[in-house]
Parts: C-alpha cells; sequence; structure tokens
C-alpha cells in the first residue's frame, strides 16, 4: 500500500466543542456594559467578499447584544505583517476588551499582541497555534464550513446533470473548475467537499483546480476562471474573495456558485447559490465570555446546528429543477448523522480508501508531520481535532502529490 501523508496547516490536540454546547455554558442574559469595547481587524474591505461578510456578522452580532456603534472598533485593509500587531495594539489602548482578527496571516501577530496584553481577549479567525501557545487570552475559531460547501457542491451536481439532461454535455465533458487562492489546507478542504458534494448528484463529474497565489486578486481570479472555461469546465466555483470568477462566468454564460456570499446581482444569469460561515454567533458568544470573565474555547468550531454555516438564496432562475429540495434532503442527512462529507468510501486516494491508520497534520509543527489519527467510524473527521481545516493534500512515498481522485491541479505554486 502506498504511504499517504497529509499535508495541512497546523493547530489543535484538543477536541473542538460544538458552538452549541459552548453557547449553553455562557450566560444568555449577559449585558454589554455601555463601556466595553470590541475591535474588529479585516485583511481587506467591503469589496472582497470575504471580508464584508465578517463586517457584516460584526455589526450584526453587535447590533444583537445592544451595543452602540461606539462600542466596535472596525479596521480595514490591514496586511498580513507588523501593521496587524500594531492595530491590535492600537484597539487595546482604546479600550476594547477583546479583539478578532480575520486572515490566517494574521495569527502571529495576534499572539503577539496577546503576549503583551494579558488582560484583552484576541480571537483569530482560520488560525491553529491557539492550543501550541498556552495563552489564557488567544483563542483560534472557524466552522465546518466543508458542510455548506458539500451542500453547495450538490446544487452544482444537480446543474450537471440537468445540462447532461438537455444534452448540452456528456457525462464524460461534467468538468467543474474551481479557483483558488492558496494550497492550504484550508482551500483543499474547501473544494475537496465542493467536489464530493457535485458527485454525490453527479458520479461521472471530475474537476480541475487553479492557484491564483492570493486572497484577492480580481484579475488573477477572473483569468483563472477563463482558462478553467476555456479548458472545457462548464461550471465555476471559488475559494478567492473578488468577483473575478463570477464576473468571468457571467460573460462566458458559464454557471458559478461563488463562496461568503451572493453575486447574484452582477451576475443574474449564471450565479446559483453560495456557502458562507456566519460568524455573527461566534461574535455573540465570545464577547459575553469577555464581558462575564469566562473562558473563551481555545478552539471553538461553529456547525449547521448553530447557524454558523450557511447558504444564501437559491437563484431558481439558473438553479436546476429540484435543487432547493434536495439540499433540504441531504443537508437533513448531514445534521443527523446519517451522511458524512468525507465518507471514506466515497473517495480514493491513488486508488486507495484512507484507512484508520492514515494520519493527518493536526498539532503545530513547522515540517507539516503527521501526528493525529482522524479517520474513525468510516470517515474523514474533519474540524474535531481542531477547528480549522487539516485534509490536506497527499503524497505517496515518492513525494508525488495529488488531491482525492477525480481531481487535477493545474498548479500547486502557491
Amino acid at each position: 500500500m502506498k504511504k499517504l501523508v497529509a499535508l495541512a496547516m497546523s493547530a489543535l490536540m484538543a477536541f473542538s466543542l460544538s458552538g452549541a454546547a459552548l453557547a449553553a455554558e455562557t450566560e444568555s442574559d449577559v449585558v454589554i456594559p455601555e463601556d466595553f469595547k470590541a475591535g474588529f481587524i479585516f485583511l481587506h474591505d467591503e469589496n472582497s467578499t470575504y471580508d464584508l461578510n465578517f463586517i457584516n456578522a460584526a455589526k450584526e452580532a453587535a447590533a444583537n447584544l445592544g451595543m452602540s456603534e461606539d462600542q466596535i472598533v472596525l479596521k480595514t485593509n490591514v496586511p498580513e505583517g507588523q501593521e496587524c500587531y500594531e492595530e491590535a495594539m492600537d484597539m487595546a489602548d482604546q479600550g476594547c476588551g477583546i479583539v478578532f482578527a480575520d486572515s490566517f496571516g494574521h495569527e502571529d501577530y495576534m499572539i503577539q499582541a496577546a503576549q503583551e496584553v494579558p488582560e484583552v481577549q484576541f480571537c483569530h479567525a482560520t488560525g491553529t497555534k491557539a492550543h501550541t501557545q498556552g495563552l489564557d487570552n488567544y483563542q483560534n475559531a472557524f466552522a465546518s464550513i466543508y458542510e455548506g460547501r458539500f451542500l453547495a457542491g450538490v446544487a452544482a451536481g444537480m446543474k450537471l446533470n440537468e445540462m447532461i439532461a438537455n444534452g448540452d454535455i456528456t457525462e464524460e465533458e461534467a468538468k467543474i473548475g474551481y479557483v483558488g487562492a492558496f494550497t492550504y489546507a484550508e482551500v483543499i478542504s474547501g473544494f475537496t467537499s465542493f467536489f464530493l458534494g457535485a458527485r454525490h448528484e453527479c458520479p461521472s463529474a471530475t474537476m480541475e483546480v487553479t492557484f491564483t497565489g492570493s486572497w484577492y486578486d480580481e484579475t488573477a481570479e477572473k483569468e483563472g476562471a477563463n482558462t478553467l472555461i476555456e479548458d472545457g469546465c462548464v461550471l465555476i466555483s471559488q475559494h478567492a474573495d473578488s468577483m473575478g470568477a463570477p464576473t468571468a462566468c457571467e460573460a462566458a454564460g458559464v454557471p458559478d456558485i461563488s463562496y461568503n456570499g451572493s453575486t447574484k446581482d452582477a451576475a443574474p444569469n449564471t450565479y446559483i447559490i453560495s456557502s458562507k460561515i456566519n460568524w455573527a454567533p461566534y461574535f455573540e458568544y465570545a464577547i459575553k465570555c469577555a464581558v462575564a470573565g469566562e473562558d473563551i474555547d481555545t478552539d471553538w468550531t461553529g456547525t449547521l446546528a448553530t447557524d454558523s454555516v450557511q447558504l444564501t438564496e437559491l437563484n431558481e432562475d439558473v438553479a436546476a429543477e429540484g435543487t432547493a429540495e434536495e439540499i433540504e434532503a441531504v443537508k437533513a442527512a448531514l445534521e443527523d448523522g446519517s451522511l458524512h462529507v468525507y465518507d471514506t468510501s466515497a473517495f480514493t486516494v491513488f486508488g486507495e480508501e484512507l484507512t484508520e491508520e492514515f494520519m493527518a497534520d493536526v498539532d503545530d509543527d513547522p515540517d507539516y508531520a503527521p501526528d493525529t489519527a482522524v479517520v474513525s467510524d468510516g470517515y474523514f473527521h474533519e474540524s474535531e481535532y481542531r477547528s480549522a481545516p487539516y485534509f490536506g493534500l497527499f503524497y505517496d512515498e515518492s513525494g508525488n502529490g495529488s488531491p482525492i481522485d477525480g481531481i487535477t491541479l493545474l498548479d500547486t505554486a502557491f
């Protein structure tokens, strides 16, 4: 048997509690004092679908908690560098009792600030290092968005089936294109779960993935989508934050499934649906904990049950008939545990199923060494041993790389 090794990012050994369990431990009647402030650091601004999703959630959470506009400090366009540390320290100086940051590369600078200001809570989305730091005031958070991606993939598979039934394509031509930012585990987990959702409906589906090397580069994302379309991809999705891919799809008349929010206004004739993380439940939970002086979970994972994983409204004008009903049926199966996104009988790597001996890189390690058994009960347990995804690329003992069978990476430079 070929030796399989996961390339993932680093993070936590401890099993992540669900948002529902954590919320139950936090007093629901916590009143936010008028002098309490929360700070939010964003990589980009409202032009980024990713950051806009965070910005909207921050404002929603504050409103739900009865906080005034003066009680939240929002800072956009903060690079993944020393500027993040400076902004975090400035928010602490302004009296913020808790500070959030939204991008992977912000983590080390948030940790630096947390070490220097122990009386302030620092929370980082998509990060992996909280457990190795051992800081009482530094936490990571994410959500089981792979379930949302899978559901969006169901919509994609339904559309492919419709195109096959209409004679627009053959079964062999059911090729999906995917524009990714980096070859990080978060992106790999996302496009893999999306693909598995599509294959749940359309078994002949294949997928090609290209990477831009940036979370937000409209030109590169548009070029990536056009390259995939020219290569015969008949439906496009993405894990990148601009409108590049959706606008390319609209111009070419190719169905599109976006991420972090609806792009229907810009692409009414091609947009189908989008999955997104709803960060408001986490923001509310963490702020209440900070005010009450309670511990914030070191590694928080939101779920479908906590309304942390959502789909936007389905564009019925583009989606295949019956898509809404099928999504609801699949969602119910995910929620009751009768279906798992990474069911190991549903995919192979180098022609083989993953076994319970398979090890993933879950703990913080500069060499990305496999350290944790993550397959049991017939499926890969994503976002359970840490909140940030660890379903990464797979390599054989000769160093040859591959995602799961059926997916082709056009480049891996990023």
